[in-house]
């Protein structure tokens, strides 16, 4: 690519929309946040796990959730458990497969979700298909359900005990605060679980 290449958009822009819907995030999301790590944090307390699904850019905020948690954010601590239905290939495969990809992820919350276990869908437009209907079966089996979207929230927003909508239609700028959201609850859920 030439040095010269006139980009047509400036890079101030992306940066400046970027912080717009990071406070614009802040504001709006700060205390529903603060909810969503308090029944975290009594669900663990209690014995219970965390389930976290996605699909592709939402996939991977799945398992970086799931890591933290069961791994470490930033304190050393026990494990807790936590598992990303969108990391088990051999599961994906064979329910999608047999079933249709839109069970992939519910299949899974049939066979693992228990009474008080959080289960978080992830989705840009909350609207992917195989989230709700895993969202759908987690509250039949007494789930405590966690929508994160943005754009209007979609259907899994409507649907969840917990709706955490990023104010933006861009799916990049939604999925920046995703990843943001997810640090600022493994944070505040490790905080509180560590100084118990």
């Amino acid at each position: 690519m030439s040095e010269n290449y006139q980009f047509s958009g400036n890079i101030d822009d992306q940066w400046n929309e970027h912080l717009a819907v990071a406070n614009a995030t802040r504001i709006a999301l700060s205390e529903p946040l603060l909810q969503v790590v308090h029944a975290t944090v009594a669900a663990l307390q209690a014995g219970n796990k965390i389930l976290v699904m996605g699909n592709g850019g939402s996939a991977s905020d799945a398992m970086h959730l799931a890591g933290e948690i069961i791994g470490r954010f930033r304190r050393e601590r026990r494990a807790w458990p936590a598992i990303a239905l969108c990391a088990d290939n051999a599961a994906l495969t064979a329910i999608g497969n047999d079933y249709g990809y839109d069970q992939v992820f519910r299949r899974q919350v049939e066979g693992l979700c228990q009474t008080g276990d959080i289960v978080i869908g992830i989705s840009t437009s909350g609207n992917s298909p195989n989230v709700v209907l895993a969202l759908e079966e987690a509250k039949r089996l007494g789930g405590i359900t966690v929508a994160l979207s943005g754009r209007d929230g979609g259907k899994i927003a409507a649907m969840a005990d917990h709706a955490l909508v990023v104010p933006s239609p861009h799916t990049p700028r939604i999925q920046e605060m995703h990843i943001t959201l997810i640090h600022l609850f493994c944070d505040l859920v490790e905080e509180a679980m560590v100084s118990q």
